[in-house]
């Protein structure tokens, strides 16, 4: 999932940076609401972490100016304000969640995937593809029984075909969902990837659309 924090406690923000990237998440950390800006104009973001208490601004004017314009991206604040009236202000504006800090890093990764299978239509976490069974909260995969153990950026892929059926992504979403602005991506990345994941899952689990992309098979 591609997602963009906005935070300026270089602490926490390398903290919850780093945690991103170990569930397979590729991450823009940006620490004020000017670069923010920038970086939903210039890329494609499925989800933004956001803290309220900014150099340039109040977090909440921001999500309302994104809401106003018809940005529906999911928002999960991340904030010290943890008064009642402050969660109601921030859920009113336009956020799928609200956590007060300090939180868990365990606990954001969780609310992380439940935000992002609710938007994808199935909020259950449980999903079977013929001889595999896939626990998308746990992100863990057994195939006919035994377990299959994929690399961060592997289940990264296959999440995101799983989130997306009977859609076909295309390898530059594919990479958008992968890697963020600073990563260097080899012109086979994702066809390597996707190999790896057959040879693991078995081949029928993702089809190629020649010349348009992957999606998710039915094994």
């Amino acid at each position: 999932m591609r997602i963009l924090l906005i935070e300026d406690d270089m602490v926490l923000g390398a903290a919850v940076n780093d945690q991103l990237l170990a569930d397979g998440h590729s991450a823009d950390w940006v620490t004020r609401l000017d670069s923010a800006g920038g970086a939903l104009a210039a890329g494609m973001f499925e989800l933004v972490l956001l803290d309220l208490m900014l150099p340039d601004g109040h977090g909440i004017a921001f999500l309302k100016e994104l809401r106003a314009r018809g940005d529906v991206t999911p928002v999960i604040i991340l904030t010290a304000l943890d008064q009642v009236s402050d969660r109601i202000a921030g859920l009113n504006a336009g956020a799928d969640d609200y956590m007060v800090k300090p939180f868990d890093l365990s606990e954001l990764s969780a609310r992380i995937g439940s935000v992002a299978r609710r938007y994808s239509g199935n909020p259950n976490p449980l999903v079977r593809l013929g001889p595999l069974q896939v626990d998308l909260a746990a992100r863990k995969i057994r195939r006919d029984g035994a377990p299959a153990t994929l690399t961060s950026r592997e289940w990264a892929l296959f999440e995101a075909l799983v989130q997306a059926p009977g859609r076909v992504l295309s390898k530059a979403q594919l990479e958008e969902h992968l890697y963020s602005f600073d990563d260097s991506i080899e012109s086979n990345t994702i066809e390597v990837h996707v190999s790896r994941l057959r040879k693991k899952l078995g081949r029928a689990v993702i089809e190629t659309e020649r010349g348009l992309g992957y999606r998710l098979g039915n094994p």
